[in-house]
């Protein structure tokens, strides 16, 4: 399955707001992933899915509810991506996380 850094673009960071911590490490720049940007699904790739619901609960990861429904940790990003909310810190008790089926083909739109 293809990673979430696929076609992202990395680049050399020489931004001058970065200057006391490129001198602390001895550096000029540092290489970094940019910030990608996303098409929204299509109604074709939407509908195309099945989507569960569950309810985030005091404790609760995207990692372990991607562990638990996808058996890969690694692959919270797509629950993330998918619900637009892209950390744990934007959950709340009680919120609605849609889990999209399959695996496979959420990722290939992805």
């Amino acid at each position: 399955m293809p990673g979430r850094y696929r076609n992202a673009y990395f680049f050399q960071n020489t931004n001058p707001l970065y200057e006391r911590i490129f001198e602390e490490r001895g550096r000029r720049f540092i290489h970094q992933y940019g910030t990608r940007t996303f098409k929204p699904l299509t109604d074709l790739e939407f509908n195309s899915l099945v989507i569960e619901e569950i309810f985030w609960q005091p404790g609760d990861r995207l990692e372990k509810i991607a562990s638990r429904v996808y058996g890969n940790a690694t692959y919270w990003w797509i629950i993330a991506r998918f619900n637009k909310k892209p950390t744990d810190a934007h959950w709340r008790p009680g919120d609605v996380v849609q889990v999209p089926y399959p695996l496979q083909l959420i990722s290939s739109y992805y």
